[in-house]
């Protein structure tokens, strides 16, 4: 019996998750158990590189991830759902294949070099985040990931780990699958004030929100700036509230649009309309949330099993990796 190709994506445990993350992510995530095996990683490793300097919030962030894991979809009966750090044999990769990385492979990372010029409030000079993408390219290649869900951003990291697995299988044989990208096409879907949706911005609309919060943030969503009234003209395509009425209401974007042109439709009225969308997409979510809280002890097991089941899949690749470099078992 042929096995179903297999798929290893994983998020930061940086705080709740917002509808970018959802559409960017989870969203595809969902639909990608029916075709493949999955494995759904928690990289608190990976929160380490940058955020070093401040780990009190991971347990908590860890677990509020998780459940908006569970609430928007994800099934532990068919996807691993595991946490980076309790799978120990990712470290070791890491270190080996660490060995085989050129360093300039590392500088020339163009995610890397924007990090540095952009994010000037964290000292981001360190040796753990310069080695980032190693640590990502263990993570892949430890499941033999045949698919990585990425976006376009992301596509040096995974040409790398195809480089490193090469390098490696070169030397010493084929020992490790070259990975492979699903691209995903995010929509534009920026912040509640126009610009990019960043928890640090406090201009998401996260998953886990009540349908009174989100019905307060989508009022006070930025709209097209020459409509100052109601029977002014406006104009969709510089309009925030507009872009999220094509990915949550495709079917009546054309009405939108044109009653926005024409002045039948004020921005209230508009805005109530995604507003009534986004909660008839979230409040699913909100349902199985609640129910997931009143049972602590399932959400336990499920990341202790998930953990389990990860580190028995990384421990068959390792039993291959040690005696084919000659190291020790």
């Amino acid at each position: 019996m042929t096995r179903r190709k297999r798929i290893l994506s994983g998020n930061r445990p940086t705080g709740r998750l917002h509808l970018g993350n959802y559409l960017g992510a989870l969203q595809n995530w969902v639909k990608l158990q029916e075709e493949y095996d999955c494995f759904y990683m928690v990289a608190d490793w990976h929160a380490l590189t940058s955020d070093y300097a401040d780990t009190r919030d991971m347990p908590g962030n860890i677990e509020s991830m998780v459940l908006d894991w569970l609430s928007a979809g994800l099934d532990p009966e068919r996807s691993v759902l595991f946490i980076q750090s309790k799978v120990k044999q990712h470290a070791e990769l890491a270190l080996i294949l660490g060995m085989f990385v050129p360093l300039p492979w590392l500088e020339r990372c163009p995610t890397y070099k924007e990090a540095l010029a952009q994010i000037q409030e964290k000292d981001l000079r360190t040796y753990g985040f310069l080695g980032y993408p190693v640590l990502q390219a263990a993570d892949i290649l430890i499941y033999k990931a045949d698919t990585v869900p990425v976006g376009e951003d992301q596509l040096p990291h995974l040409e790398l780990t195809r480089e490193i697995a090469r390098r490696v299988n070169f030397i010493y044989g084929e020992i490790f699958v070259e990975p492979q990208h699903i691209l995903s096409r995010v929509p534009k879907l920026l912040g509640t004030d126009g610009r990019k949706m960043s928890k640090s911005y406090g201009n998401c609309i996260y998953l886990s929100d009540s349908e009174k919060t989100v019905n307060e943030k989508v009022s006070q969503m930025v709209t097209d700036p020459a409509r100052v009234r109601k029977t002014d003209a406006g104009h969709p395509e510089v309009c925030s509230v507009f872009d999220y009425h094509k990915v949550f209401n495709p079917d009546r974007t054309d009405e939108i649009a044109d009653g926005c042109r024409n002045a039948t439709i004020g921005c209230v009225a508009c805005k109530k309309i995604l507003a009534a969308s986004l909660n008839t997409v979230l409040e699913p979510m909100r349902a199985r949330r609640a129910d997931l809280m009143n049972r602590p002890d399932y959400l336990k097991q499920v990341i202790e099993d998930g953990n389990r089941r990860a580190f028995e899949e990384a421990e068959r690749t390792m039993a291959v990796v040690r005696p084919a470099l000659n190291l020790t078992p």
